[in-house]
């Protein structure tokens, strides 16, 4: 039988050999690794031009918002099917209980439509 302490101790030592094996790779790769930079090395390159204007970002802030609201409703599925499934079980807290979660998400969804997080153009 093992003890509360045994499993601890297992993991001390996991984490103690990954940071072991990490600075070691870290350190060999210092060691064995030519470094001899120089201005060549060091210019930036693109197909054969150098950079004549500023790079301009790829995405722009409303990608990354339209995003993280995709990601928000989605989970929204992931809470709702279990609940569904189990719906009989849960009774009229699981009801309730869920009731409220829509209501935020929709409370969400109203906000992010007031701030024009929905639209593309």
């Amino acid at each position: 039988m093992q003890t509360f302490g045994e499993n601890w101790i297992i993991v001390l030592l996991m984490a103690v050999a990954a940071f072991a094996m990490g600075m070691t790779l870290l350190t060999l790769n210092w060691v064995v690794a030519p470094a001899k930079p120089n201005a060549v090395k060091s210019a930036p390159y693109e197909s054969g031009v150098p950079d004549v204007t500023p790079v301009k970002p790829r995405y722009t802030p409303r990608f990354y918002l339209v995003a993280m609201l995709f990601v928000v409703f989605d989970i929204e599925a992931i809470f709702i099917y279990p609940w569904a499934v189990l719906f009989d079980t849960l009774g009229l807290y699981g009801f309730v209980d869920m009731l409220v979660f829509i209501g935020l998400l929709v409370v969400g969804y109203i906000y992010a439509w007031k701030k024009g997080a929905l639209e593309w153009v």
